[in-house]
């Protein structure tokens, strides 16, 4: 890596100040429901704490407060999660800037501390200088592990970096490793996996990927887009009828680079979307009036044989409704079938992982990235923010 990571700072005595991502889903009592983003950070964080650091800075966003302090976005919640995984009490300070946060992060007999939402304040999205070099006034070295929000520049990615030495956590490597490498350096045979409902969604990942990989491999809604662009007839399945020309230009560009384009053969259809509807495999025109939830076994199979040759593969939306039992099978198949290639898979965020979690398949994958937005942007060839504005080795 062209940037300073964790083990290239110094940290004796120092007082490191981290960008994690805590973004955690809450229940209406404010339960944490999945830790998956608070655990990830866990071994950045017992790092620094065993190699001699004075103090541990935290600094998180949680939902969209818009400048607002509000009691259901406030990170109290997950300090108390935090001094379960680390073993070590966390003082939890009510703001995150201010004369009086820095001495009371001096003055603490803990080691450990964790600032309030530092979208509390609208100067974090806007990334104001004046609140970036506030929040580098608490610290000596900054360390950003907060990849799900690398794609902002904001006052705590991309401002703290002018007034503090700042490295790569390892979180935050390893999201470079393995999407970077996916990217510049894959090992072929190289197959990309896109699901999810917007073919919108997709473009910049299609236009940065097709020239690098041999197949990509199309499910989810935004397969019938590109199979009407073909003169399948789809029924009432998920259609953008503006970008039928984009998927036209795409499947011609695919064939003049001698790239394979696999889409479903067979679909699971409803009547309407309900979980308890009643489904049924049609072959690949769909009835009038039928929506395509889920694709069907022959697909299934399709995608297999193609996957079962591959040495790296990428994956980047849903190929059903997994959310609905009755709509997951198709996800649910493929990923079970990754899960025991020797191949190097790679899960990019969102629905994707939330669905390998549901699936129970997280262990099985090679990496599973932890920024949605954050992962669709860096497959897309596009440079982030919070990575490049990182201290130069």
């Amino acid at each position: 890596m062209a940037k300073l990571t964790l083990k290239d700072l110094d940290l004796k005595n120092k007082t490191v100040l981290v960008r994690a991502d805590f973004n955690v889903p809450q229940d209406t009592s404010l339960n944490i429901t999945d830790d998956t983003r608070i655990r990830s950070t866990v071994p950045t964080l017992q790092y620094i704490l065993d190699n001699g650091a004075k103090k541990l800075v935290i600094m998180s966003h949680l939902g969209r407060p818009d400048g607002q302090a509000m009691a259901k976005y406030s990170l109290k919640p997950v300090a108390a999660r935090l001094k379960e995984l680390l073993g070590q009490d966390v003082l939890f300070l009510n703001d995150c800037v201010g004369v009086d946060i820095k001495q009371e992060i001096d003055n603490s007999k803990e080691k450990v501390i964790l600032l309030e939402n530092l979208r509390f304040h609208a100067e974090e999205e806007a990334n104001d200088a004046n609140f970036a070099k506030r929040l580098a006034s608490l610290a000596d070295v900054f360390v950003n592990d907060a990849f799900g929000t690398a794609h902002r520049a904001h006052a705590s990615t991309e401002g703290v970096t002018h007034f503090l030495k700042s490295a790569a956590g390892f979180l935050l490597e390893k999201e470079i490793k393995y999407l970077g490498g996916a990217v510049s350096n894959p090992q072929k045979p190289f197959m990309v996996i896109l699901g999810g409902a917007k073919v919108s969604d997709k473009i910049g990942v299609i236009q940065n990927l097709l020239p690098k990989c041999d197949a990509i491999i199309v499910g989810g809604g935004m397969a019938y887009t590109f199979l009407k662009a073909q003169g399948v007839e789809i029924g009432n399945s998920r259609l953008e009828k503006e970008k039928l020309g984009l998927a036209k230009s795409i499947l011609e560009q695919a064939k003049k680079l001698n790239k394979a384009v696999l889409l479903p053969i067979d679909h699971v259809v409803v009547d309407n979307i309900d979980p308890a509807a009643k489904t049924e495999i049609v072959g690949q025109d769909i009835p009038v009036g039928k929506i395509a939830v889920d694709i069907g076994p022959k697909t299934i199979k399709l995608f297999e044989d193609k996957l079962s040759l591959a040495k790296t593969i990428v994956w980047n939306g849903p190929l059903g409704i997994f959310e609905m039992d009755a709509f997951s099978k198709g996800t649910l198949e493929v990923a079970k079938f990754i899960s025991g290639l020797k191949t190097t898979s790679i899960i990019g965020g969102g629905d994707t992982a939330a669905a390998m979690a549901k699936f129970n398949l997280e262990d099985k994958m090679s990496h599973i990235s932890t920024g949605g937005g954050a992962s669709l942007e860096f497959l897309e060839g596009k440079s982030l923010p919070g990575i490049a504005a990182l201290t130069e080795k």
